[in-house]
């Protein structure tokens, strides 16, 4: 094992009580090609490995006074930052599917938008105009997700926080409005 020599409890407690740059510097050359090499297995890329190595060795940095020898090896405390990293970004990655889940209401109201499109009031008012309508349609806490994300333009953290409920509540009280939005508007079409 390379850097056998290396002490990195005693680096880690340097970090965590001194805020030596020097102790963190040996941390960031030892682990940073693991947390790299980890990164690439589990995020199957090079930009994204890099951005956990930097992700998770800032944590180190900022969380070092957390780590206590007595309760497990600076090693075993530091893949468990990485690993938590890794979870956050494929969660984040997540986020992003189902947004791009979501955007599947918008071709539907966009269909409608050419068909009503006599004064040519503008694509974005009409979407807005038309989303706006169908919003009632929505249990009050569906309402305010859907309105949050399209109308407003908020991040899911952003409405999450504001709320003051889990991400995961926010997220499935979007995938639930948008759904009902999507059916309801599909239902009127078909009877037009």
């Amino acid at each position: 094992m390379e850097d056998a020599n290396l002490d990195l409890t005693a680096l880690l407690l340097q970090v965590a009580t001194q805020r030596s740059k020097a102790a963190y510097g040996q941390l960031f050359h030892y682990f940073a090609p693991r947390i790299r090499h980890y990164g690439l297995r589990h995020l199957r890329s090079e930009a994204r490995a890099m951005e956990l190595v930097q992700d998770t060795l800032l944590a180190v940095w900022q969380k070092a006074a957390l780590y206590h020898p007595e309760k497990g090896a600076p090693t075993t405390w530091i893949y468990t930052v990485m690993r938590n990293q890794c979870f956050d970004m494929l969660r984040r990655q997540q986020v992003s599917k189902e947004d791009l889940v979501a955007e599947d209401l918008w071709p539907v109201l966009e269909y409608q938008a050419v068909e009503d499109d006599e004064n040519d009031p503008g694509e974005n008012e009409i979407l807005t105009r038309q989303l706006t309508h169908y919003l009632h349609l929505l249990p009050p806490a569906q309402q305010e997700v859907v309105r949050g994300v399209y109308l407003l333009e908020q991040t899911l953290q952003e409405i999450a926080d504001r709320l003051q409920i889990p991400l995961g509540t926010v997220k499935s009280r979007l995938r639930l409005g948008l759904s009902k939005l999507r059916e309801q508007i599909e239902q009127e079409h078909e009877h037009d």
